[in-house]
């Protein structure tokens, strides 16, 4: 199971997200970390309601503690709840790409 895969499975189970999408983005950044160090995470859960995005974040680098110490190195975190994702005509973000970046 791919990296991508097994943080799909996990998110889901901990956070019943209506909508969620995981894109493996290491090949856009120069890194020497491997395939499966950066990725980007849009989710979309009432699990967020009521809470800043400061803290949405903390809850998935907390629950993802074991993964960042071990091969991931970046998340391109975007949390939201179904009304903002609604309202943002659930459109998802494009992420820079780094390779070339100094």
């Amino acid at each position: 199971m791919s990296k991508q895969q097994e943080l799909t499975e996990r998110l889901t189970r901990q956070f019943s997200p209506l909508f969620l999408q995981i894109e493996n983005e290491s090949h856009m950044h120069s890194s020497d970390r491997g395939g499966e160090s950066h990725f980007k995470v849009v989710i979309v859960t009432d699990e967020f309601e009521g809470k800043p995005k400061v803290v949405r974040h903390r809850m998935i680098y907390q629950f993802l503690a074991q993964d960042l110490e071990n091969g991931i190195h970046a998340l391109a975190l975007h949390t939201y709840t179904p009304k903002e994702w609604q309202s943002l005509g659930k459109i998802i973000p494009k992420s820079t790409n780094c390779l070339d970046a100094e």
